[in-house]
């Protein structure tokens, strides 16, 4: 199988479709994910995933639970066609005579494919991330919160700041779009704006790729009737679901600190940081190492899904059936 030409543009498709179908499934409960991992000690908005997501009906209503979807959806094509699709040119080029790729070179495919894919996720997760937790913060401000003396006078001084500063918002947000919130970035910070948390997305995502990618071509292969056929479409599912939420589990600390860092917005006496380092070392002191927890369930729940799906459309080849029946590919015939 490895040796088999790919087909760079079908595998492409193939990832975007699936990117396309997962998150449309699954947002809500990653929106539940980013509001849970921005709380911090003592200011708890919402006690679990069902409590933030029941929240979040009630006050902005079903399409609430949608929050920052239409950038996700916009830039998940490219994500995932990015992330599946370089992972198989890596295995492709890893293999050679026929033999079947070691552990260590399918952790290399897959490191490879983590690399990638960052160009596309992090500005989408910076967007993405400032609209889901609007509501949090709104919520947050409704809620009485206790501050000590010296809190209340700093909380006041910075009241009026704009988010762009990474300082306490005080003010419930003003309701902004994707798009604002980039040409903002960029007018302000540039291209660095939209890449700010960077080494905390490749601290995710190269780690996902490389636990993820060889976990599944080997839970996958063990549903074959032989090694010429390919698994069944449910092997591949149930493959990818625990090959997904068994990766997610296992860098969800790493998620955790690309979340603070990427919330420009800040409640009234929450912690800002200064990098990875930072973040970390705060977290860790004033939350403890639990913090780093938080959200790993609703994680779990997103990516399981998200990539049992993803790898269902993936190999199905979708994309090559519609290659193979284009109006070119026809007329070529």
């Amino acid at each position: 199988m490895s040796q088999n030409p790919i087909s760079l543009p079908a595998k492409l498709i193939n990832g975007g479709i699936a990117g396309i179908v997962g998150v449309t499934c699954v947002f809500p409960i990653d929106l539940a994910k980013t509001r849970l991992q921005n709380q911090r000690k003592g200011q708890q908005v919402y006690r679990s995933m069902m409590d933030c997501l029941i929240k979040t009906v009630r006050s902005e209503g079903y399409f609430g639970m949608y929050r920052g979807a239409a950038v996700n959806l916009t830039l998940v094509t490219p994500e995932k066609a990015i992330k599946l699709a370089a992972n198989d040119f890596f295995r492709h080029h890893l293999a050679k005579d026929g033999k079947g790729l070691t552990v260590f070179k399918e952790m290399l495919a897959g490191c490879g494919a983590g690399m990638c894919q960052v160009i596309v996720t992090t500005p989408m997760e910076m967007l993405k991330i400032q609209l889901q937790d609007a509501g949090r913060l709104v919520a947050q401000q409704q809620k009485p919160v206790m501050l000590t003396p010296t809190k209340l006078v700093a909380a006041n001084t910075m009241l009026s700041r704009s988010y762009n500063s990474g300082t306490v918002v005080s003010a419930p947000p003003r309701a902004v779009s994707a798009t604002q919130i980039a040409k903002e970035l960029l007018q302000t910070q540039g291209i660095r704006g939209l890449y700010k948390g960077l080494g905390a997305t490749l601290m995710r995502d190269v780690p996902f790729s490389v636990v993820y990618f060889p976990l599944f071509a080997n839970l996958n292969q063990l549903g074959k009737p032989n090694p010429d056929q390919s698994s069944p479409f449910y092997w591949a599912f149930l493959s990818g679901c625990a090959a997904g939420s068994a990766a997610a589990v296992t860098v969800n600390p790493c998620d955790v600190v690309k979340t603070r860092l990427q919330s420009l917005n800040k409640g009234a006496a929450e912690e800002t940081y200064n990098g990875v380092v930072d973040c970390i070392s705060k977290i860790m002191r004033k939350e403890g190492p639990s913090a780093f927890l938080k959200g790993a369930g609703c994680r779990a729940l997103v990516i399981a899904p998200l990539f049992g799906i993803a790898q269902v459309m993936y190999f199905v080849g979708v994309g090559e059936y519609i290659l193979d029946n284009s109006p070119l590919s026809l007329m070529s015939v």
